[in-house]
Protein backbone atom coordinates (compact mmCIF):
# COMPACT_ATOMS: atom_id res chain seq x y z
CA UNK A 1 0.00 0.00 0.00
CA UNK A 2 2.74 2.15 1.05
CA UNK A 3 4.78 1.63 -2.25
CA UNK A 4 1.59 2.01 -4.46
CA UNK A 5 1.02 5.35 -2.62
CA UNK A 6 4.25 6.92 -3.12
CA UNK A 7 4.31 6.01 -7.33
CA UNK A 8 0.96 7.36 -7.10
CA UNK A 9 2.31 10.48 -5.60
CA UNK A 10 5.30 10.75 -8.12
CA UNK A 11 3.35 10.29 -10.91
CA UNK A 12 1.06 13.29 -10.42
CA UNK A 13 4.06 15.00 -9.63
CA UNK A 14 5.68 14.45 -13.16
CA UNK A 15 2.23 14.62 -14.49
CA UNK A 16 1.85 18.27 -13.05
CA UNK A 17 5.27 19.26 -15.48
CA UNK A 18 8.05 18.76 -12.86
CA UNK A 19 9.37 16.09 -14.99
CA UNK A 20 12.12 13.38 -13.87
CA UNK A 21 15.05 15.59 -14.95
CA UNK A 22 13.56 18.59 -12.75
CA UNK A 23 13.50 16.12 -9.84
CA UNK A 24 16.78 14.59 -9.81
CA UNK A 25 18.16 18.15 -10.29
CA UNK A 26 15.93 19.45 -7.13
CA UNK A 27 17.53 16.50 -4.99
CA UNK A 28 20.82 16.57 -6.47
CA UNK A 29 20.83 20.16 -5.67
CA UNK A 30 19.86 19.83 -2.01
CA UNK A 31 22.28 17.61 -1.76
CA UNK A 32 25.41 19.44 -2.68
CA UNK A 33 24.33 22.52 -0.64
CA UNK A 34 24.34 19.95 2.20
CA UNK A 35 27.76 18.92 1.41
CA UNK A 36 28.88 22.61 0.91
CA UNK A 37 27.13 24.04 4.22
CA UNK A 38 28.98 20.80 6.17
CA UNK A 39 32.41 21.33 4.59
CA UNK A 40 32.67 24.63 3.15
CA UNK A 41 32.40 27.72 6.06
CA UNK A 42 31.35 31.47 5.50
CA UNK A 43 33.37 34.06 5.13
CA UNK A 44 33.35 34.73 8.82
CA UNK A 45 34.96 31.43 9.21
CA UNK A 46 37.72 31.82 6.63
CA UNK A 47 38.22 35.49 7.78
CA UNK A 48 38.84 34.08 12.40
CA UNK A 49 41.18 31.04 10.04
CA UNK A 50 42.89 33.53 8.60
CA UNK A 51 43.81 35.59 11.29
CA UNK A 52 44.49 33.16 13.12
CA UNK A 53 46.87 30.92 11.18
CA UNK A 54 48.66 34.06 9.02
CA UNK A 55 51.18 34.24 11.92
CA UNK A 56 51.79 30.88 12.52
CA UNK A 57 52.57 30.53 8.86
CA UNK A 58 54.60 33.28 8.81
CA UNK A 59 56.80 32.45 12.16
CA UNK A 60 56.76 28.62 10.65
CA UNK A 61 57.77 30.24 7.34
CA UNK A 62 60.59 31.76 7.74
CA UNK A 63 61.77 29.43 10.54
CA UNK A 64 62.00 27.32 7.81
CA UNK A 65 63.06 29.11 5.23
CA UNK A 66 66.18 30.13 7.69
CA UNK A 67 66.36 26.39 7.84
CA UNK A 68 67.09 25.77 4.32
CA UNK A 69 69.43 28.81 4.35
CA UNK A 70 71.01 26.98 6.90
CA UNK A 71 71.27 24.04 5.45
CA UNK A 72 72.86 26.01 1.90
CA UNK A 73 75.31 27.49 4.10
CA UNK A 74 76.13 24.36 5.94
CA UNK A 75 76.08 22.15 2.59
CA UNK A 76 78.22 24.85 0.61
CA UNK A 77 81.10 23.39 2.93
CA UNK A 78 80.89 19.71 1.60
CA UNK A 79 78.36 17.23 2.08
CA UNK A 80 79.77 14.94 5.39
CA UNK A 81 79.38 18.92 7.16
CA UNK A 82 76.00 18.84 6.26
CA UNK A 83 75.25 15.24 6.74
CA UNK A 84 77.16 15.39 10.20
CA UNK A 85 75.15 18.48 11.36
CA UNK A 86 71.56 16.77 10.14
CA UNK A 87 72.19 14.26 12.31
CA UNK A 88 72.85 16.03 15.34
CA UNK A 89 69.40 18.24 14.40
CA UNK A 90 67.61 14.82 14.54
CA UNK A 91 69.02 14.06 17.78
CA UNK A 92 67.98 17.59 19.28
CA UNK A 93 64.74 16.87 17.11
CA UNK A 94 63.81 14.31 20.11
CA UNK A 95 64.06 16.85 22.66
CA UNK A 96 62.23 19.40 21.13
CA UNK A 97 59.42 17.33 20.59
CA UNK A 98 59.64 16.09 24.35
CA UNK A 99 59.44 19.87 25.09
CA UNK A 100 56.39 20.17 22.59
CA UNK A 101 54.62 17.39 23.91
CA UNK A 102 54.95 18.22 27.60
CA UNK A 103 53.90 21.81 27.43
CA UNK A 104 51.15 20.87 24.75
CA UNK A 105 49.85 18.38 27.40
CA UNK A 106 49.05 21.30 29.58
CA UNK A 107 48.18 23.54 26.43
CA UNK A 108 45.09 21.66 26.74
CA UNK A 109 43.98 22.94 29.61
CA UNK A 110 45.10 26.12 28.84
CA UNK A 111 43.15 26.69 25.89
CA UNK A 112 40.41 25.65 27.61
CA UNK A 113 40.88 28.04 30.38
CA UNK A 114 41.65 30.70 28.23
CA UNK A 115 38.16 30.05 26.39
CA UNK A 116 36.32 30.84 29.56
CA UNK A 117 38.62 33.72 30.84
CA UNK A 118 40.04 31.66 33.78
CA UNK A 119 43.43 33.21 34.42
CA UNK A 120 44.13 31.67 37.47
CA UNK A 121 43.88 28.34 35.70
CA UNK A 122 46.07 29.54 32.99
CA UNK A 123 48.27 30.60 35.29
CA UNK A 124 48.92 27.24 36.65
CA UNK A 125 49.18 25.95 33.25
CA UNK A 126 52.11 28.57 32.89
CA UNK A 127 53.82 27.23 36.07
CA UNK A 128 53.47 23.99 35.05
CA UNK A 129 54.77 24.36 31.76
CA UNK A 130 57.66 25.73 33.38
CA UNK A 131 58.56 23.05 35.71
CA UNK A 132 58.52 20.12 33.36
CA UNK A 133 60.04 22.11 30.93
CA UNK A 134 63.28 23.21 33.39
CA UNK A 135 63.57 19.32 34.26
CA UNK A 136 63.54 17.95 30.64
CA UNK A 137 66.35 20.60 29.51
CA UNK A 138 68.68 20.07 32.54
CA UNK A 139 68.36 15.81 31.21
CA UNK A 140 68.95 16.58 27.17
CA UNK A 141 72.05 18.31 28.45
CA UNK A 142 73.15 15.93 30.40
CA UNK A 143 72.63 13.05 28.00
CA UNK A 144 73.54 14.70 25.09
CA UNK A 145 76.88 15.99 27.03
CA UNK A 146 78.00 12.38 27.69
CA UNK A 147 76.29 10.40 25.25
CA UNK A 148 76.23 12.62 22.24
CA UNK A 149 79.06 10.67 20.62
CA UNK A 150 77.69 7.43 21.13
CA UNK A 151 74.32 8.31 19.83
CA UNK A 152 75.97 10.11 16.44
CA UNK A 153 78.06 7.12 15.67
CA UNK A 154 74.77 4.82 15.77
CA UNK A 155 74.18 7.18 11.64
CA UNK A 156 77.95 6.63 10.92
CA UNK A 157 78.67 3.25 11.77
CA UNK A 158 78.21 1.34 8.41
CA UNK A 159 79.38 0.24 5.93
CA UNK A 160 78.85 2.80 3.24
CA UNK A 161 80.99 5.21 5.20
CA UNK A 162 84.96 4.23 4.86
CA UNK A 163 86.30 3.65 8.56
CA UNK A 164 88.99 6.97 7.98
CA UNK A 165 85.80 9.54 7.09
CA UNK A 166 83.94 8.53 10.81
CA UNK A 167 86.57 10.41 12.50
CA UNK A 168 86.55 13.73 10.48
CA UNK A 169 82.25 13.12 10.26
CA UNK A 170 82.21 13.06 14.45
CA UNK A 171 84.76 15.43 14.56
CA UNK A 172 81.88 18.28 12.36
CA UNK A 173 79.16 16.78 14.61
CA UNK A 174 80.77 17.15 17.71
CA UNK A 175 81.65 20.79 17.04
CA UNK A 176 78.05 21.61 16.35
CA UNK A 177 76.52 19.57 19.44
CA UNK A 178 78.89 21.46 22.09
CA UNK A 179 77.69 24.53 20.71
CA UNK A 180 73.92 24.01 20.06
CA UNK A 181 73.60 22.63 23.67
CA UNK A 182 73.59 26.57 24.93
CA UNK A 183 70.45 26.72 22.77
CA UNK A 184 68.25 24.39 24.53
CA UNK A 185 67.61 26.04 27.80
CA UNK A 186 65.94 29.65 25.50
CA UNK A 187 64.27 27.49 23.46
CA UNK A 188 62.44 25.45 26.67
CA UNK A 189 61.08 28.64 27.86
CA UNK A 190 60.17 30.18 24.71
CA UNK A 191 57.52 27.43 23.92
CA UNK A 192 56.37 27.62 27.36
CA UNK A 193 55.61 31.31 26.74
CA UNK A 194 54.67 31.02 23.61
CA UNK A 195 52.36 28.41 23.79
CA UNK A 196 50.37 30.25 26.91
CA UNK A 197 50.06 33.46 24.49
CA UNK A 198 48.86 31.05 21.48
CA UNK A 199 46.21 29.51 24.17
CA UNK A 200 44.81 33.14 24.64
CA UNK A 201 44.60 33.75 20.95
CA UNK A 202 47.83 35.81 20.27
CA UNK A 203 49.70 33.99 17.90
CA UNK A 204 51.08 37.84 16.66
CA UNK A 205 53.93 38.09 19.23
CA UNK A 206 55.42 34.64 18.93
CA UNK A 207 55.94 35.78 15.54
CA UNK A 208 57.54 38.68 15.60
CA UNK A 209 59.97 37.20 18.34
CA UNK A 210 60.94 34.30 15.40
CA UNK A 211 61.22 36.81 12.37
CA UNK A 212 63.59 38.83 15.01
CA UNK A 213 65.76 35.70 15.93
CA UNK A 214 65.61 34.43 12.33
CA UNK A 215 67.52 37.87 11.19
CA UNK A 216 69.66 37.09 14.04
CA UNK A 217 70.20 33.65 12.46
CA UNK A 218 71.01 34.41 8.99
CA UNK A 219 73.08 37.13 9.98
CA UNK A 220 76.05 35.31 12.04
CA UNK A 221 75.40 32.41 10.28
CA UNK A 222 76.71 34.43 7.18
CA UNK A 223 79.41 35.99 9.54
CA UNK A 224 80.27 33.15 11.76
CA UNK A 225 80.51 30.32 9.28
CA UNK A 226 82.15 32.00 6.35
CA UNK A 227 84.50 34.21 8.59
CA UNK A 228 83.08 37.69 7.21
CA UNK A 229 83.90 41.26 8.70
CA UNK A 230 86.79 40.34 10.94
CA UNK A 231 84.24 37.53 12.54
CA UNK A 232 86.13 34.27 12.71
CA UNK A 233 85.81 31.22 10.46
CA UNK A 234 84.29 28.71 12.28
CA UNK A 235 81.90 26.38 9.75
CA UNK A 236 79.75 24.36 11.28
CA UNK A 237 80.21 25.76 14.85
CA UNK A 238 79.48 28.78 13.76
CA UNK A 239 76.37 27.51 12.40
CA UNK A 240 75.15 26.34 15.78
CA UNK A 241 76.80 29.77 17.55
CA UNK A 242 74.52 31.79 15.35
CA UNK A 243 71.58 29.15 16.38
CA UNK A 244 72.14 29.54 20.20
CA UNK A 245 72.62 33.36 20.16
CA UNK A 246 68.86 33.70 17.75
CA UNK A 247 67.48 31.17 20.46
CA UNK A 248 68.12 34.20 22.89
CA UNK A 249 66.79 37.27 20.93
CA UNK A 250 63.66 35.09 20.78
CA UNK A 251 63.28 34.69 24.83
CA UNK A 252 63.92 38.07 25.26
CA UNK A 253 61.60 39.28 22.94
CA UNK A 254 58.77 37.37 24.08
CA UNK A 255 59.42 37.68 27.62
CA UNK A 256 59.55 41.29 27.77
CA UNK A 257 56.04 41.74 25.76
CA UNK A 258 54.30 39.37 27.99
CA UNK A 259 55.63 41.11 30.94
CA UNK A 260 55.22 44.59 29.74
CA UNK A 261 51.20 43.86 28.93
CA UNK A 262 50.19 42.45 31.64
CA UNK A 263 47.19 43.88 32.00
CA UNK A 264 46.62 41.97 28.78
CA UNK A 265 48.75 38.74 29.77
CA UNK A 266 46.85 38.91 32.88
CA UNK A 267 48.18 34.88 33.84
CA UNK A 268 51.75 36.86 34.50
CA UNK A 269 50.90 38.37 37.26
CA UNK A 270 51.90 36.64 40.54
CA UNK A 271 53.11 34.01 38.29
CA UNK A 272 56.92 33.80 39.58
CA UNK A 273 55.91 34.21 43.38
CA UNK A 274 55.11 30.58 44.01
CA UNK A 275 55.32 27.49 42.29
CA UNK A 276 51.98 26.33 43.42
CA UNK A 277 49.61 24.50 41.43
CA UNK A 278 46.75 22.78 42.62
CA UNK A 279 47.14 18.82 43.36
CA UNK A 280 43.87 17.90 41.45
CA UNK A 281 45.11 20.42 38.46
CA UNK A 282 48.16 18.75 38.44
CA UNK A 283 46.91 15.15 38.57
CA UNK A 284 44.68 15.98 35.75
CA UNK A 285 47.30 17.21 33.16
CA UNK A 286 49.47 14.76 34.63
CA UNK A 287 47.14 11.83 33.47
CA UNK A 288 46.30 13.56 30.31
CA UNK A 289 49.89 14.97 29.54
CA UNK A 290 52.20 12.09 30.37
CA UNK A 291 50.71 10.21 27.22
CA UNK A 292 51.39 12.97 25.06
CA UNK A 293 54.74 13.55 26.05
CA UNK A 294 55.24 10.16 25.58
CA UNK A 295 54.04 9.99 22.18
CA UNK A 296 55.88 12.98 21.27
CA UNK A 297 58.86 11.50 22.52
CA UNK A 298 57.94 7.79 21.32
CA UNK A 299 57.15 8.96 17.91
CA UNK A 300 60.59 11.39 17.28
CA UNK A 301 62.60 8.35 18.71
CA UNK A 302 60.79 6.81 16.06
CA UNK A 303 61.10 9.18 13.24
CA UNK A 304 65.23 9.12 14.17
CA UNK A 305 65.22 5.22 13.99
CA UNK A 306 63.57 5.59 10.71
CA UNK A 307 66.24 8.09 9.43
CA UNK A 308 68.60 5.48 11.00
CA UNK A 309 67.67 2.98 8.60
CA UNK A 310 67.67 5.06 5.92
CA UNK A 311 71.40 6.21 6.96
CA UNK A 312 72.66 2.90 6.30
CA UNK A 313 72.39 3.23 2.69
CA UNK A 314 75.17 5.52 3.36
CA UNK A 315 76.10 9.11 3.85
CA UNK A 316 74.24 10.23 0.08
CA UNK A 317 71.22 8.70 1.89
CA UNK A 318 71.90 11.01 4.71
CA UNK A 319 72.34 14.38 2.63
CA UNK A 320 69.72 13.33 0.55
CA UNK A 321 67.11 12.51 3.57
CA UNK A 322 68.72 15.79 4.83
CA UNK A 323 67.14 17.72 1.93
CA UNK A 324 64.33 16.58 1.62
CA UNK A 325 63.40 17.01 4.82
CA UNK A 326 64.28 20.83 5.14
CA UNK A 327 61.83 21.22 1.72
CA UNK A 328 59.18 19.04 3.14
CA UNK A 329 59.20 21.58 6.55
CA UNK A 330 59.43 24.63 4.20
CA UNK A 331 56.21 23.29 2.20
CA UNK A 332 54.34 21.80 5.39
CA UNK A 333 53.96 25.19 7.16
CA UNK A 334 50.26 25.67 6.25
CA UNK A 335 49.68 22.01 7.54
CA UNK A 336 51.67 22.87 10.82
CA UNK A 337 49.46 26.20 11.58
CA UNK A 338 46.62 24.23 10.49
CA UNK A 339 47.13 21.85 13.39
CA UNK A 340 47.78 24.72 16.10
CA UNK A 341 44.73 26.22 14.79
CA UNK A 342 42.31 23.23 15.40
CA UNK A 343 43.71 23.17 18.96
CA UNK A 344 42.65 26.50 19.58
CA UNK A 345 39.58 26.57 17.97
CA UNK A 346 38.52 23.47 19.12
CA UNK A 347 39.87 24.03 22.35
CA UNK A 348 38.35 27.05 22.88
CA UNK A 349 34.87 25.53 21.80
CA UNK A 350 34.73 22.80 24.13
CA UNK A 351 36.41 24.85 27.19
CA UNK A 352 32.52 26.62 26.08
CA UNK A 353 30.93 23.44 26.58
CA UNK A 354 29.91 23.86 22.69
CA UNK A 355 30.40 20.76 21.34
CA UNK A 356 28.67 21.01 18.33
CA UNK A 357 30.13 23.88 17.03
CA UNK A 358 33.78 22.33 17.96
CA UNK A 359 32.64 19.27 16.23
CA UNK A 360 31.55 22.13 12.92
CA UNK A 361 34.43 24.05 12.81
CA UNK A 362 36.81 20.88 12.94
CA UNK A 363 35.12 19.60 9.99
CA UNK A 364 35.32 22.82 7.78
CA UNK A 365 39.44 23.13 8.99
CA UNK A 366 39.98 19.59 7.93
CA UNK A 367 38.38 19.96 4.63
CA UNK A 368 40.15 23.31 4.29
CA UNK A 369 43.36 21.93 5.31
CA UNK A 370 43.48 18.88 3.02
CA UNK A 371 42.29 20.88 -0.31
CA UNK A 372 44.62 23.78 0.18
CA UNK A 373 47.37 20.52 0.42
CA UNK A 374 46.55 19.14 -2.80
CA UNK A 375 47.88 22.50 -4.50
CA UNK A 376 50.85 22.69 -2.47
CA UNK A 377 51.78 18.73 -2.85
CA UNK A 378 51.72 19.64 -6.99
CA UNK A 379 54.06 22.14 -6.21
CA UNK A 380 56.25 20.28 -4.55
CA UNK A 381 56.55 17.70 -7.63
CA UNK A 382 56.56 20.97 -9.90
CA UNK A 383 60.23 22.05 -7.62
CA UNK A 384 61.23 18.31 -7.12
CA UNK A 385 64.28 18.72 -9.72
CA UNK A 386 64.75 22.29 -8.82
CA UNK A 387 65.45 22.72 -4.88
CA UNK A 388 68.39 19.84 -5.07
CA UNK A 389 70.22 22.36 -7.60
CA UNK A 390 70.69 24.95 -4.59
CA UNK A 391 73.03 22.48 -3.16
CA UNK A 392 76.59 22.00 -3.26
CA UNK A 393 76.88 18.19 -3.55
CA UNK A 394 76.90 15.32 -5.95
CA UNK A 395 74.77 15.33 -8.62
CA UNK A 396 74.08 11.26 -7.24
CA UNK A 397 72.48 13.63 -3.72
CA UNK A 398 70.44 15.73 -6.30
CA UNK A 399 69.19 12.91 -7.47
CA UNK A 400 68.13 11.00 -5.07
CA UNK A 401 66.69 13.92 -3.26
CA UNK A 402 64.75 14.81 -6.40
CA UNK A 403 63.31 11.13 -6.13
CA UNK A 404 62.43 11.71 -2.47
CA UNK A 405 60.54 14.67 -2.91
CA UNK A 406 57.86 13.68 -5.45
CA UNK A 407 56.71 10.89 -2.90
CA UNK A 408 56.70 13.65 -0.48
CA UNK A 409 54.75 15.81 -2.90
CA UNK A 410 52.50 13.17 -3.58
CA UNK A 411 52.03 11.89 0.34
CA UNK A 412 51.71 15.53 1.64
CA UNK A 413 47.19 15.94 1.60
CA UNK A 414 46.88 12.75 3.13
CA UNK A 415 49.79 14.16 5.46
CA UNK A 416 47.84 16.94 6.52
CA UNK A 417 44.64 15.24 7.15
CA UNK A 418 46.06 12.45 9.60
CA UNK A 419 48.25 15.78 11.00
CA UNK A 420 44.91 17.53 11.86
CA UNK A 421 42.99 14.70 13.00
CA UNK A 422 45.64 14.17 15.61
CA UNK A 423 45.10 17.49 17.18
CA UNK A 424 41.59 17.59 16.94
CA UNK A 425 41.49 13.74 19.15
CA UNK A 426 44.33 15.74 21.57
CA UNK A 427 42.33 18.64 21.75
CA UNK A 428 39.43 16.90 23.89
CA UNK A 429 42.10 15.29 26.08
CA UNK A 430 41.99 11.95 24.28
CA UNK A 431 45.64 11.85 24.90
CA UNK A 432 46.16 8.51 25.40
CA UNK A 433 44.02 7.65 22.08
CA UNK A 434 46.47 9.95 20.28
CA UNK A 435 49.56 8.34 21.76
CA UNK A 436 48.32 4.68 20.50
CA UNK A 437 47.37 6.33 16.85
CA UNK A 438 50.85 8.12 16.84
CA UNK A 439 53.82 6.72 17.58
CA UNK A 440 52.20 3.36 18.68
CA UNK A 441 50.91 3.29 14.61
CA UNK A 442 54.65 4.37 13.74
CA UNK A 443 56.75 2.20 15.69
CA UNK A 444 54.43 -1.01 14.74
CA UNK A 445 53.87 -0.02 10.99
CA UNK A 446 56.46 2.70 9.18
CA UNK A 447 59.37 1.77 11.63
CA UNK A 448 59.34 -1.75 10.99
CA UNK A 449 58.59 -1.11 7.37
CA UNK A 450 61.76 0.57 7.04
CA UNK A 451 64.10 -1.34 8.91
CA UNK A 452 62.94 -4.53 7.01
CA UNK A 453 63.20 -3.00 3.84
CA UNK A 454 66.55 -1.15 4.47
CA UNK A 455 68.08 -4.03 6.16
CA UNK A 456 66.86 -7.03 4.13
CA UNK A 457 65.89 -6.19 0.85
CA UNK A 458 67.68 -4.17 -1.99
CA UNK A 459 65.12 -1.70 -2.90
CA UNK A 460 66.52 1.41 -4.25
CA UNK A 461 65.45 4.20 -1.19
CA UNK A 462 63.38 6.56 -3.15
CA UNK A 463 61.17 3.28 -3.24
CA UNK A 464 61.56 2.10 0.64
CA UNK A 465 60.59 5.71 1.26
CA UNK A 466 57.76 5.97 -0.86
CA UNK A 467 56.27 2.37 0.90
CA UNK A 468 56.74 3.77 4.74
CA UNK A 469 55.43 7.27 3.21
CA UNK A 470 52.22 5.90 1.88
CA UNK A 471 51.87 3.39 4.96
CA UNK A 472 50.07 6.46 6.39
CA UNK A 473 46.98 5.18 4.73
CA UNK A 474 45.91 2.68 7.11
CA UNK A 475 46.63 5.23 10.14
CA UNK A 476 44.22 8.08 8.27
CA UNK A 477 41.33 5.61 7.58
CA UNK A 478 41.57 4.81 11.39
CA UNK A 479 41.79 8.52 12.45
CA UNK A 480 38.66 8.90 10.07
CA UNK A 481 36.44 6.59 11.84
CA UNK A 482 37.74 8.07 14.94
CA UNK A 483 36.67 11.51 13.90
CA UNK A 484 33.18 10.95 12.81
CA UNK A 485 32.40 9.00 16.05
CA UNK A 486 32.49 12.24 17.82
CA UNK A 487 33.99 10.64 20.98
CA UNK A 488 36.65 13.07 21.36
CA UNK A 489 34.54 16.14 21.77
CA UNK A 490 35.56 16.58 25.57
CA UNK A 491 35.47 19.47 28.00
CA UNK A 492 38.23 18.84 30.34
CA UNK A 493 38.20 21.64 32.85
CA UNK A 494 34.82 20.74 34.60
CA UNK A 495 34.19 17.26 36.07
CA UNK A 496 30.25 18.18 35.36
CA UNK A 497 31.12 18.78 31.64
CA UNK A 498 32.56 14.91 30.95
CA UNK A 499 29.15 13.89 29.73
CA UNK A 500 29.35 11.59 26.81
CA UNK A 501 28.36 13.67 23.46
CA UNK A 502 26.03 11.93 21.51
CA UNK A 503 26.81 9.03 19.04
CA UNK A 504 26.26 9.71 15.71
CA UNK A 505 28.17 13.01 14.69
CA UNK A 506 28.95 12.93 10.83
CA UNK A 507 32.41 14.03 9.54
Amino acid sequence: MIIKTYFSHAGMVFRRGAGLKKFMNEHTDGYRMHILKKYIGDRAFYKMLFLLVLPLVVQQGVTNFVSLVDNLMVGSLGTGQMSSVAIVNQLVFVFNLAIFGGVSGASIFGAQFAGVGDDDGLRQTFRFKWIFGAAAACLAIAVFYWFGDRLVLLFLENESNAEADIGTLLGYAQSYLRIILLGLVPFMIVQVYSSTLREMGDTVVPMIASVAAIVVNIVFNYLLIFGKFGFPQMGVAGAAAATALSRYVELAVVMLHTHRHAAKFRFIRGAYKSLYIPSVLVKKIALTGTPLMLNEVLWSLAMTFINRAYSTRGLEAVAAMNITTTAWNLFCVIMFAMGTAVSIVVGRELGRGDKARAIDLDRKILAFTVAIHILIGALVILTSRLIPEMYNTEPEVKALAARLLIVAGASLPMHSLVHCIYFTIRSGGKTLITFLFDSVYTWVIPAVLAFCLCTYTALPLHLIYFIVQFSEIVKMGIGLVMLRSGFWANTVIREESHEPIQSGCEL
